[in-house]
């Protein structure tokens, strides 16, 4: 007995990790291998390849791939139409199977609708990219990336509020009250 939802018209392929509470959604498929973890939630047309591990809670919007080499951690938003690559210099004739580069998504990190992330550039925790970019270097923890080719403009909270530092480098995000340090242009929440 599975402990997941999967719509009839998804395919899940033997020896893929499904944690419990997960619902996979219409037309999706999950390759073998893949792993996903407990209470995530992917959309209509997703596909998880072979290899892809995606932490507890993690959103993934309607037509979006995950190619083997990503991993996401706990928390993270994958908004509509986004975007992985796994290879820098693709052929049709040529098989780059063995030169996937790896891709990392950290905790609470947003992927804005229809950005794309070239691979072997991570995204930092709770980094937020706006839709469209095109992320071609690794993005800061707390770093708002916007545009081709994406550039920094800011900073964004855990709760997804943008960040504005006073003189002494302190921060209060509006939606949760929460104090953030800007030091040494890295961010770090106070508890």
């Amino acid at each position: 007995m599975n402990d997941f939802f999967a719509h009839e018209t998804a395919v899940i392929d033997a020896g893929a990790r499904i944690g419990s509470g997960t619902k996979i959604w219409h037309f999706s498929h999950v390759m073998p291998g893949a792993k996903i973890g407990e209470k995530c939630n992917l959309g209509q047309n997703v596909f998880i390849a072979e290899g892809v591990v995606l932490g507890n809670n993690v959103k993934i919007q309607n037509n979006v791939s995950v190619y083997a080499g990503v991993t996401c951690a706990d928390d993270v938003f994958l908004g509509p139409s986004c975007v992985f690559t796994n290879v820098l210099n693709p052929r049709s004739a040529v098989n780059r199977r063995g030169a996937y580069l790896q891709t990392r998504v950290g905790q609470g990190a947003t992927i804005g609708a229809n950005a794309t992330i070239i691979c072997g550039n991570d995204i930092g925790k709770y980094a937020f990219i706006g839709a469209g970019a095109v992320v071609t270097k690794a993005v800061p923890d707390y770093a708002l990336s916007v545009g081709n080719p994406a550039r920094q403009i800011g900073w964004m909270s855990a709760a997804g509020g943008r960040l504005e530092f006073d003189a002494a480098g302190k921060a209060v995000c509006a939606l949760s009250g929460e104090e953030y340090i800007l030091e040494e242009n890295k961010v770090r929440r106070l508890v």
